[in-house]
């Protein structure tokens, strides 16, 4: 019996109605009765609404097994905000079935609340599906887990690092080589994000082809406004006339993945190296506006304002809180302890904690955690299992990570690898295209098969979609550190002409290399 079966069972019985009888009433068997009583199915929403207003119950009271009762008193005054204004990403009930998702791959047991979660995303915005949302966001935060749930994954540091499968790197970096490595991964980071933002969202479909029309598959260079006609563009949904090409540039373009570089810079600046999860919470609000964060990181923001504090903050009506965002904001933590892979995922964690939760955490702990070992070793594998190191051997990130690792190792092909992470995993929803795990395993799989070329590399990840910005940014950072900024085509970072745009309040631009430079002052000296 589901709490919904106990709260339909106990109204029954306090009222002294028979199941035929209680049936009758909502025009129903009394089959469908009794199986509503065992949890063997779940009355539709319709029921449940008219189940909640003929017996005088909340919706919450309901489904979540309450004794709580509306009051009945209908003379109050009610203020409503305006739902069609808000942004979806700050709306939990526009991401219902991504929550439905989202908590079924966690491992709770939420399929019984299915029916509901899909009868509540296909309503209207309005009240009446906030309200219902709210429910059933109750419902899926106690949803307990399944016992069939193969992995172990805590969102604590503690519980991470005793999950955790050690692969040790050499901590002797060679300090008067420094800056060419974090130059390379400041700039890497940069190039390789440019090169997916001109095709930022575009999904295979569309990308391949185009690629191949211009003469650009296997990807090997920059986008051009000049691969770009009328006849071209009318060809493909994907808006290709409004993005942004490096011929048009002279600076590289804010962009959420390397503005959350800088500003790591600035918290080290302002809070030191034991800056705690609340100083970046506070950071971002005084730092950015709300439109320069999304997905995770805009309901993490909505949550600062309202009172959440970290680690609460990731997880209230938080759909998102296993998606790419984190993975994108660590790699300072990794500049800045070259050699340490702990210390760069303690630190990528106390960030990741704000808005994360599991392998979404895994994933800024990984990225932070290879490119510190990137800067003692060019060793494509040992960075990644080095990175794999700072997360539990138990969950799901380490599991995907590791099957590109071994079908590497096995002599699966190029292509095959990328075609597997394709069928596994669905870039045509949202969910699938921007969750951790499918594109953590593009990065994976770009470094090991790009062989430690640059160019190669940021351009499997680009041209395999996805996110495809966020990928060639952390493929490129990687890179960088590993093999310095003279092992970057001049090509590649010709066109920003060391100059970095930011949204950050009071920073402007910046120098790429002056950033790079300020860096070293934040890595404690050798003992």
């Amino acid at each position: 019996m589901n709490n919904i079966g106990r709260t339909i069972a106990r109204l029954r019985a306090d009222l002294k109605l028979s199941q035929e009888e209680f049936a009758s009433i909502f025009g129903v068997s009394k089959q469908s009765a009794q199986k509503w009583e065992r949890g063997e199915s779940t009355p539709d929403l319709n029921k449940l609404i008219q189940i909640s207003k003929k017996f005088n119950i909340s919706l919450d009271a309901l489904v979540l097994d309450s004794n709580a009762r509306l009051s009945g008193e209908t003379s109050k005054k009610c203020v409503s905000p305006h739902y069609e204004s808000v942004s979806g990403h700050e709306t939990y009930s526009a991401y219902l079935m991504t929550e439905y998702t989202q908590s079924y791959e966690e491992g709770k047991d939420i399929k019984p609340y299915k029916e509901l979660f899909s009868a509540a995303a296909g309503l209207p915005r309005g009240e009446v599906k906030e309200k219902i949302s709210e429910t059933l966001y109750e419902a899926a935060l106690n949803c307990p887990q399944r016992s069939d749930f193969g992995y172990t994954e805590p969102s604590d540091l503690e519980g991470i690092r005793l999950l955790r499968k050690k692969h040790p790197v050499s901590s002797d970096y060679e300090a008067e080589g420094l800056l060419e490595k974090i130059h390379g991964a400041w700039t890497g980071r940069i190039c390789g994000c440019m090169l997916g933002k001109s095709v930022e969202g575009i999904r295979t479909g569309e990308l391949v082809p185009f690629l191949k029309e211009t003469g650009n598959y296997p990807m090997n260079r920059y986008i051009l406004s000049t691969d770009l006609n009328e006849a071209v563009c009318s060809k493909y949904s994907y808006p290709l006339a409004s993005r942004p090409y490096t011929d048009k540039l002279k600076s590289m373009i804010p962009d959420d993945d390397t503005n959350y570089v800088v500003m790591a810079q600035l918290l080290i600046d302002r809070c030191g190296r034991d800056f705690t999860p609340y100083n970046v919470s506070q950071l971002w609000i005084s730092s950015q506006s709300k439109n320069a964060y999304f997905t995770a990181e805009r309901a993490a923001y909505r949550n600062f304002i309202n009172g959440f504090q970290p680690p609460e903050s990731a997880v209230y009506k938080n759909p998102f809180r296993e998606w790419i965002g984190a993975q994108i904001r660590g790699d300072y933590f990794g500049y800045i302890n070259p050699g340490d892979p702990e210390k760069a995922a303690e630190m990528a964690f106390r960030d990741a904690s704000i808005s994360h939760v599991k392998n979404g955490i895994y994933g800024e702990m990984f990225a932070s955690a290879a490119i510190a070992a990137a800067a003692v070793t060019n060793d494509i594998e040992d960075i990644l299992l080095a990175g794999l190191a700072e997360v539990p051997y138990t969950s799901r990130f380490y599991e995907e990570i590791m099957s590109v690792v071994s079908g590497f190792r096995n002599g699966v092909s190029c292509g095959d690898a990328f075609d597997a992470i394709h069928k596994k995993y669905d870039e045509y929803t949202e969910h699938g295209w921007c969750h951790v795990l499918p594109n953590a395993m593009i990065v994976a799989a770009s470094l090991l098969y790009g062989g430690g070329d640059f160019g190669k590399s940021v351009c499997l990840a680009v041209q395999t979609g996805f996110d495809t910005d966020c990928n060639g940014a952390t493929v490129g950072s990687i890179l960088g550190m590993a093999n310095g900024f003279q092992s970057i085509p001049e090509y590649w970072y010709r066109p920003f002409n060391d100059r970095l745009e930011t949204t950050i309040f009071g920073v402007g631009t910046v120098s790429i290399l002056e950033c790079a430079r300020h860096t070293l002052e934040h890595i404690p000296s050798k003992a």
